[in-house]
């Protein structure tokens, strides 16, 4: 597959609002849980009126991750051709799902669009799925989080709404510019791209780095010190990465603090902003926070930019 272009977002599809009843596909793409997380995911599923369904064998044997390549492959297969699921929801992030993408790029685009969930490792399914196969995604918790109720009820309350159909959209106001593009009253029209920042920086050089040209890039990441954000942000910037960005927001940064126990990546990103001429932002409740409001992608997005941004993205749905 060449490397995916931008060229196709214009061309995203919609999913379909799930109905009480209905399946959702569970599947390990990354690292594996144990019975009781995998429990604890079904118990939330069923909790919204859904019916949970994984595939035996769903653990298995790996050096690193819930099962091997050819199983976990085999597995999301099933999940994205099964004709009586909607939505695919992955049990966990953690590593793997980069090490399956050369198999799913062969498989041909999907008749049905479904609505991928997750987010962290999830990042490199987003991009396949937004990008080869048009589809819109949604950046949010993990089954196995919500399970545990590792999440707040915002979180659960959005994720209800949106997978019944019951918002089109969901907005963010309580966003803060960091540098004086984002000060200036404007609205871009765009889409948003964009996930786990660690994620993105090891897709470059392969035939599935994501472009963000004309687009508004949302990053978030865990466990990193200052200087290693500096680094990607850095590598991002003298790539070209950022060449016709629209925008970016970060989204939740945590852990990575230095010997001192204080994080420099507030003051990275601040000192970021001033390096840059497209409006940066932040404040974003998304990522591996406790609160993780969901951000679904490449979905129509309005950014009112100003002393009191905000973000309208919608929610895809048909």
């Amino acid at each position: 597959m060449a490397k995916i272009s931008s060229a196709s977002i214009n061309k995203i599809k919609s999913w379909s609002a799930l109905e009480p009843g209905d399946i959702v596909d569970i599947v390990a793409p990354s690292s594996g849980s144990d019975r009781k997380g995998l429990k604890q995911a079904t118990d939330f599923i069923r909790s919204m009126g859904l019916v949970p369904r994984y595939q035996k064998g769903i653990f298995g044997a790996d050096l690193l991750c819930a099962s091997s390549d050819e199983n976990r492959f085999k597995q999301l297969k099933r999940a994205i051709a099964a004709k009586d699921s909607k939505v695919i929801w992955c049990l966990r992030g953690g590593y793997g799902s980069a090490r399956i993408l050369p198999m799913l790029d062969k498989l041909k685009t999907p008749k049905v669009t479904k609505l991928l969930i997750g987010y962290s490792d999830i990042t490199h399914l987003h991009m396949l799925v937004n990008y080869k196969w048009k589809w819109p995604s949604l950046h949010a918790s993990m089954l196995e989080e919500l399970g545990t109720g590792h999440t707040t009820k915002q979180e659960v309350n959005d994720l209800k709404k949106i997978l019944f159909g019951k918002k089109d959209s969901i907005t963010f106001k309580n966003l803060k510019p960091l540098n004086k593009q984002a000060r200036v009253k404007k609205t871009i029209h765009s889409k948003i791209t964009g996930g786990n920042l660690t994620i993105l920086m090891a897709s470059f050089g392969t035939p599935f780095q994501a472009h963000a040209k004309g687009q508004i890039l949302m990053l978030e990441d865990i466990g990193e010190r200052g200087y290693r954000v500096d680094r990607m942000l850095v590598q991002l910037k003298q790539a070209g990465y950022f060449a016709n960005l629209r925008a970016l927001i970060f989204g939740d940064f945590v852990g990575g603090e230095e010997k001192d126990s204080v994080s420099l990546w507030k003051d990275v990103q601040k000192r970021f902003a001033a390096s840059v001429s497209f409006p940066v932002l932040k404040n974003m409740p998304s990522g591996h926070s406790l609160k993780q409001r969901p951000v679904p992608l490449m979905t129509k997005t309005k950014l009112n930019l100003g002393m009191k941004p905000s973000i309208e993205i919608s929610t895809g749905i048909k």
